[in-house]
């Protein structure tokens, strides 16, 4: 790995820990004395603050040491946590995401982010009792450094000095991988003082063989520092899988051996020996020659391999309660060891390559089938439905790796209902159901905007103030759910409060003052309560930070509708509201039902059909504006799409019917021909397209035809209302203008 690839995967993984540090500040201002939340946000700073020194990034390195000083003041329970420390840490997060922003632009923070900087660092400082510890972490990175030998362990396991013993030996290539083994020494420095290092120069060929680009030094360093040796060991992570890394504690005696051992995460897998030289009780060399007596002994005994603990007891190399407390921490590992997911990062770029390509590959497997249904021949038909079977296959792999939970957009609202609750002077919890819900990536990444939306106005017009929540008899902390869940091959987004609700007469008394709605127009309630998506349309009587000015609702509707989904409002005036909004799974290829009306194919997504029935005469009545039939007694809207899309010719002497589901709502399609399943890759339509709905893209055939691919929430609206297509059309142009 280069230089330039170490550094966006700290790019990537500094964004990473800030957020997680971001959530967890939220989670412990809520429980404040939960230890291992505090110990989770004072993990990410280090680890932030210690890759950002390994690529010389001071401006992030000065500025993260503060919080993390502050944040160890917290862990040692010498600070509480309020509020007030909550919001400097918050903003203190926003500010690190902000500085590694700029070296991800590789532009320099402006002025007006290092005055920000500053003033957050002044207020950070407050909470510490010496100097800023800015300067001090400029300070400690000129620490002088004597060149004497360290003094080594004696009996028993123990160093006798005040200091840490740190035994480095970089690996051979740590210069090649874009590191500076002085920069972890330098780095050090800012935790504490090195008071000794010998360097090791055994290593060293001579002088003809030398290669420049190779490391051969090792390290034998002294170092006083009160962090604890997993805060030291992380100041290696960079080179820790290409080294020989040995950290022994002072005055470590077995009561504080197997304290380490105790202290040791659960998810790190270690063999016995590895744990004992990890919490430093046990040398390298002297692992190395335990290893070896344990197979000199194998092979002389002929029996089955002696354990490494009995070997070590019995050589006195390590104290036996030493080997029990090891033992017992791999039984705890053992018991509670998980599954874990093995993870690498995809460009998402190469990502959707991928997914265009498997398109065009589903657009070719349907060319080729109908080319062996053409031409009859068995072995060919049998070849090409192994690889129409085998491309469903890589198509569900290809679009399983675009799915992720929707859980990360709902924390991220976590910040905004805080910071917007202190900002109204209202107490709201916000709770999070079906976070674990997968949907596409694309469709994640562009649904934040409306969802933002519709949190701040749930918060803004929907939750009252604490007193009159009192005085209606509600809870004066006010609730705002998050929710998600599968229905009928679409995604569920629902935004809730128990607020207020919507007012009905204010509403339409409004929908009257612009035109929306004639005066004495019959409205059901779910109609008077969707007139809030109109575009320009407000209630409010004061213009606010938040709300007030006409807009957001519209473009709530607007942006989902552009992802093929619908949203709707139910609201109980009183009591509060729930919005939902429904989108498709995926936006890239699903599975159609092929359709003809005439000359012209459409495609239906497979999803939504539910059956497909015949059509006569004797089963409908027809009427000037709607038509239904009687469905084994339930009453079934129907439209045809010859009439909908004006396709000229005769009609089919047998029509058939397909009946589509969408949510609550059934609705039946009128066709000529039914035409079977056929794997759709959908395309959009050009923007001249936009305002026609009951069309939602397009794909090609395997005959090279394009057909339509329909938008059935488009045609269902249409189909419930009675509204004429140009109706539609007309409407949409009217509020466009």
């Amino acid at each position: 790995m280069n230089f330039d690839d170490a550094l966006q995967t700290f790019i990537a993984e500094a964004r990473d820990l800030l957020q997680h540090m971001e959530e967890a500040l939220l989670c412990i201002e809520q429980a404040p004395d939960d230890a291992d939340t505090v110990n989770a946000i004072f993990r990410a700073a280090h680890t932030i603050k210690g890759s950002a020194g390994l690529f010389g990034l001071d401006g992030i390195v000065a500025f993260t040491h503060v919080a993390e000083s502050v944040l160890d003041k917290v862990r040692a329970n010498e600070l509480d946590v309020t509020p007030e420390l909550v919001a400097v840490l918050l903003q203190s997060g926003d500010h690190m995401r902000e500085l590694v922003d700029h070296i991800a632009q590789g532009g320099e923070p402006s002025s007006q982010v290092l005055a920000q900087g500053q003033a957050l660092v002044e207020q950070l400082s407050d909470y510490l009792d010496d100097e800023p510890a800015a300067q001090a972490s400029a300070s400690a990175a000129k620490v002088p450094v004597e060149f004497v030998p360290v003094p080594t362990a004696h009996g028993g396991g123990e160093v006798q000095a005040d200091h840490w013993h740190l035994s480095l030996r970089f690996g051979r290539d740590v210069l090649r991988n874009g590191m500076d083994p002085l920069s972890f020494i330098r780095y050090l420095g800012t935790l504490g003082q090195v008071v000794h290092i010998v360097t090791l120069l055994d290593a060293i060929p001579p002088v003809a063989s030398m290669d420049p680009e190779t490391c051969y030094l090792g390290f034998e360093i002294g170092f006083k520092s009160e962090a604890d040796k997993a805060t030291i060991e992380n100041v290696f992570e960079f080179v820790r899988e290409d080294c020989r890394i040995r950290i022994l504690p002072p005055h470590s005696k077995i009561d504080e051996y197997r304290s380490l051992l105790g202290d040791m995460p659960q998810e790190q897998d270690l063999l016995l020996g590895d744990m004992l030289v990890r919490c430093g009780t046990l040398t390298q060399n002297e692992l190395d020659t335990a290893l070896r007596i344990q197979q000199a002994q194998s092979h002389m005994q002929g029996e089955a391999t002696p354990p490494i603990g009995e070997v070590l007891v019995g050589q006195h190399m390590v104290q036996p309660p030493v080997v029990d407390a090891a033992l017992e921490k791999q039984k705890q590992r053992k018991d509670g060891k998980a599954a874990e997911a093995n993870l690498i990062r995809v460009d998402a770029d190469k990502l959707d390559a991928l997914i265009n390509l498997v398109g065009e590959l589903i657009i070719a497997g349907a060319g080729a089938s109908l080319a062996a249904r053409r031409a009859g021949v068995p072995e060919l038909l049998e070849s090409t439905a192994t690889i129409s079977r085998l491309v469903e296959e890589v198509r569900d792999s290809a679009l399983d790796l675009r799915m992720v939970q929707i859980g990360g957009t709902f924390n991220r609202f976590q910040r905004v209902v805080r910071d917007v609750g202190k900002e109204l002077g209202k107490d709201i919890e916000l709770v999070i159901s079906g976070a674990d819900t997968e949907l596409d990536k694309t469709v994640v990444e562009r649904i934040g905007d409306p969802l933002t939306h519709l949190v701040r106005n749930s918060m803004d017009h929907g939750i009252e103030s604490a007193e009159l929540r009192l005085a209606r008899g509600k809870p004066a902390k006010g609730t705002l759910k998050l929710n998600a869940f599968h229905d009928a091959g679409s995604i569920v987004i629902e935004v809730s409060d128990d607020g207020g609700g919507l007012n009905k007469e204010r509403i339409l008394k409004k929908a009257i003052e612009r035109g929306l709605v004639n005066e004495g127009q019959a409205l059901s309630d779910k109609e008077i309560h969707n007139l809030i998506f109109e575009a320009g349309f407000s209630t409010a009587d004061a213009v606010s930070n938040l709300s007030g000015r006409g807009v957001g609702m519209d473009v709530v509707r607007r942006n989902i509708a552009a992802l093929r989904g619908t949203v709707d409002l139910d609201s109980v005036e009183g009591q509060g509201s729930t919005v939902r909004i429904r989108l498709p799974l995926t936006l890239a290829i699903i599975d159609g039902f092929l359709v003809g009306v005439g000359n012209a194919v459409y495609v239906i997504p497979l999803d939504m059909v539910v059956e497909c029935i015949e059509l006569s005469d004797m089963d409908h009545e027809s009427g000037s504006d709607k038509r239904y039939l009687n469905l084994r007694g339930e009453v079934l809207p129907y439209r045809r799409l010859r009439e909908h899309f004006e396709v000229v010719g005769e009609a089919a002497r047998r029509e058939n019917i397909v009946v589509v589901r969408y949510g609550e709502h059934k609705a039946g399609l009128v066709v000529d021909r039914l035409m079977g399943e056929f794997q759709t890759v959908i395309k959009p339509l050009g923007k001249v397209f936009n305002l026609i709905r009951g069309i939602g893209g397009f794909t090609i055939l395997g005959s090279g035809e394009v057909a339509l691919i329909l938008d059935v929430p488009g045609l269902m609206r249409q189909v419930m209302t009675g509204e004429e297509p140009m109706e539609e059309h007309t409407r949409a142009l009217a509020l466009r203008r």
